[in-house]
């Protein structure tokens, strides 16, 4: 077949598309040009805002302005690079999606931080403002939307067409916990409990083969930690309506890296991991490195 034939339909949205060719049929070039494509902007919007906008001015959009720019290199990247439809993003389904990764992401952070709150982990002083909620809501769209893209619109999914479903999710999600090394207050049982929240969100990205899903636990996840609990995240502390912290041993207060370096977290990510795993295999989403070969444009 020729560079302009169309492929057979993927496991990436069951969609026809152009098959590429040159060294853009190589995974790690695939995600060398989509980690540009999407951090290139956002880092960039970042750097020019806080250069020539003064503090007062800056509110919320510039968050807002990246999160889109980072959709659009995303786009740019799909439609050049890979040359396909961009269906992991497809707006088609998306608010159902959307919506039961935020209930499944708000219930499963509620669930952790009600059993630390039984075993004397968690504490509430007081409550504050509801402008709590404002204050991070855009930092931390950016975050779902920019990490999910990268961690498993990019890294898992062409680590998938090399090697297959579940090399692809061990390396992706490996890589995402150590992403997280220059967080402050790291631990190795931080880095140890974000590796498996890797899993938890690729688990949520075979479900459905689409981003979706994950972009709304992930969100979720952290707006209940810092917007409402006021707990610290992966290192940063949160400031939310209930003037919530952490005590007792790091071991179950998860220390000053936060709720994400507890055992108690451990076990409730690993549960809800195994559950979506399940799922996702009952459903035919898992590819060996065989099929996943077979089947890459």
């Amino acid at each position: 077949m020729t560079a302009s034939s169309l492929s057979q339909p993927s496991a990436d949205g069951g969609q026809l598309r152009r098959k590429p060719s040159g060294i853009t049929r190589f995974s790690l070039v695939r995600i060398v040009l989509g980690a540009l494509a999407v951090v290139l902007p956002v880092a960039l919007t970042m750097f020019l805002v806080h250069q020539l906008v003064e503090k007062g001015m800056r509110g919320l959009w510039p968050q807002l302005l990246a999160a889109a720019l980072c959709l659009l290199g995303y786009r740019f990247y799909v439609r050049r690079v890979e040359r396909r439809p961009m269906a992991e993003l497809a707006g088609t389904g998306a608010g159902r999606e959307l919506g039961a990764g935020l209930l499944l992401g708000s219930l499963l952070f509620i669930g952790v931080i009600g059993a630390m709150a039984m075993f004397g982990a968690y504490r509430v002083d007081g409550t504050g403002g509801w402008e709590a909620l404002l204050v991070p809501l855009t930092e931390l769209v950016l975050v779902a939307l920019f990490e999910e893209t990268l961690f498993r619109g990019i890294l898992y999914r062409n680590l998938e067409r090399s090697l297959g479903s579940w090399a692809a999710l061990a390396i992706s999600s490996l890589v995402f916990g150590l992403a997280h090394l220059p967080n402050a207050n790291v631990t190795l049982a931080g880095i140890a409990v974000t590796v498996v929240a890797g899993l938890l969100f690729g688990a949520a990205y075979l479900v459905t083969r689409r981003l979706w899903l994950p972009v709304g636990m992930h969100f979720a996840w952290n707006f209940m930690s810092d917007a409402i609990f006021s707990v610290t995240t992966s290192g940063h502390p949160g400031k939310g309506i209930l003037k919530g912290q952490t005590v007792g041993p790091d071991w179950l207060s998860g220390g000053a890296y936060g709720v994400e370096a507890s055992l108690v977290t451990l076990v409730a990510l690993s549960a809800v991991t195994v559950v979506l795993l399940t799922l996702a295999r009952q459903r035919g989403r898992f590819l060996t490195k065989t099929e996943a070969r077979a089947r890459r444009n």
